[in-house]
């Protein structure tokens, strides 16, 4: 019963990782699948002890949250790179949300659409914040294609550490 409960978590988590390319929350799918399954067993759901031990569950949320925080602030901190100002930091986090969205409308392709949207509406309020607040055309365009690049930076980081939380709770669930 154990490897069954193993494989089908293993598998659902691959399908929250896919939905980390769209932009979607699915490192904190994966968290809260693994530690559902790590309760269920603590409460005599299953036999044969935790599959999960404290340690690994607390490595996960930590990647899960450090995953999160890079994605979210790596636009910003390509703008600021590429010579943005506050404000346009500021721009290219709001345009990030507002861009996943329209983006993942507008481009119904899975994928393509979030993340064009993401990174394009991190480039866009960047530059248009840039803008607004008195600088000049090239300084702003400089820094809102730094924040769309930064944006891509963090979406990959992120997938790569939701990459590191599927391995390490693939081997936990085998191999206790």
């Amino acid at each position: 019963m154990v490897y069954v409960l193993a494989t089908a978590l293993i598998l659902l988590n691959a399908l929250w990782l896919f939905l980390v390319v769209l932009g979607l929350p699915g490192t904190w799918l994966m968290v809260v699948s693994t530690l559902l399954l790590a309760w269920w067993q603590l409460d005599g759901g299953a036999a044969g002890g935790p599959m999960f031990s404290g340690v690994v569950l607390i490595v996960i949320v930590a990647l899960a949250l450090a995953g999160e925080l890079l994605e979210l602030f790596a636009g910003a901190a390509g703008s600021k790179q590429a010579g943005g100002s506050r404000r346009g930091a500021v721009g290219a986090l709001i345009g990030a949300l507002i861009g996943g969205i329209v983006g993942t409308i507008v481009i119904p392709i899975v994928v393509v659409g979030s993340l064009v949207g993401t990174c394009g509406g991190a480039a866009i309020g960047a530059w248009a914040l840039e803008l607004q607040s008195g600088r000049e055309m090239r300084p702003s365009l400089k820094a809102g294609l730094g924040a769309g690049v930064g944006r891509l930076a963090g979406t990959v980081a992120k997938l790569i550490l939701g990459i590191g939380i599927w391995l390490i709770v693939a081997v936990a669930a085998f191999w206790p």
